[in-house]
């Protein structure tokens, strides 16, 4: 039998490969606007998460007291998602992928003013040491083709790691994730529905099985995690969400021909690095 510390730890790889998964089907499916892409990512976790609800016989309605902390954890999550997406149409998946898994370093940032929390010295230390390294994939410079999307690909790591402070809020009042999945999967459909309206492209059967295929990888990813922080505490097995990048970085060689730069290897050494030395320190 599996301890819950390995089952938990086999959900997360799960999640990191659903998730890589996603960037790599999003980039597949080619010249699609990034408000579309968006679009069907959540359209599919939105059916998902609506059909379990409605088998288990649950209320679908928001715990009083959550309101707030929803609305928040939707416009930040949608926001990280849409700036994500176009940096992964603009970067290396790889390189997309580490500048979003800056998320837990801002959600220590963000935890003082949101939740009140005092972050440890060390973990200062570790958020300092991880932009340093962010700086390494962003590489600054005046050229705006690199530049540019790796900000905003920043900004995506920022809005992530915001809206899991506000998931954190509202499961503390007792707020059910599958509630969370639905309101931040319909927040997300609405906010790109007029976009797509106004500026609808066409697709190919290629294109829109990508797209699906997106949607079932982002809800496998979405699920699992929900399900691996169920089995283990975050500080036993977060770092493991980490292997997102080692997923996506083959994926891209493989398929894709990209080759992260060496600036770009160093800037995932000293971030997984710091994730793996501050899970020392937790355990």
């Amino acid at each position: 039998m599996l301890s819950n510390k390995s089952k938990g730890i086999l959900c997360i790889l799960a999640a990191a490969f659903g998730f890589s998964l996603m960037t790599f089907f999003v980039r597949l499916s080619g010249d699609v606007p990034t408000m579309e892409k968006a679009f069907f990512r959540n359209a599919v976790a939105m059916v998902v998460s609506l059909i379990l609800l409605l088998k288990s016989g649950e209320r679908i309605c928001i715990k009083k007291g959550c309101g707030s902390d929803i609305f928040f954890r939707c416009l930040f999550g949608t926001s990280g998602l849409i700036a994500n997406f176009y940096a992964i149409d603009r970067l290396n998946i790889a390189d997309a992928n580490m500048l979003n898994k800056l998320s837990p370093f801002f959600a220590i940032l963000l935890s003082i003013p949101i939740l009140k929390e005092k972050p440890k010295r060390r973990d200062i230390i570790a958020v300092l040491i991880a932009f340093a390294g962010a700086m390494l994939i962003v590489r600054p410079t005046g050229s705006n083709l690199q530049t540019i999307p790796a900000l905003i690909g920043l900004y995506g790591g920022f809005g992530a790691g915001t809206a899991y402070v506000f998931v954190r809020k509202a499961t503390k009042k007792g707020e059910r994730t599958p509630i969370i999945v639905l309101c931040f999967s319909a927040f997300s459909c609405l906010v790109t529905l007029p976009f797509i309206i106004v500026n609808f492209a066409p697709l190919e059967p290629r294109q829109l099985l990508c797209l699906m295929a997106a949607g079932a990888a982002a809800t496998l990813g979405q699920f699992s995690i929900t399900t691996a922080y169920r089995f283990a505490p975050a500080k036993e097995i977060s770092v493991f969400d980490y292997t997102q990048v080692i997923f996506a970085a083959i994926l891209g060689i493989s398929f894709l021909g990209e080759i992260p730069t060496l600036l770009s290897i160093a800037g995932y050494v000293i971030i997984i690095g710091v994730a793996v030395c501050r899970w020392k320190f937790d355990n």
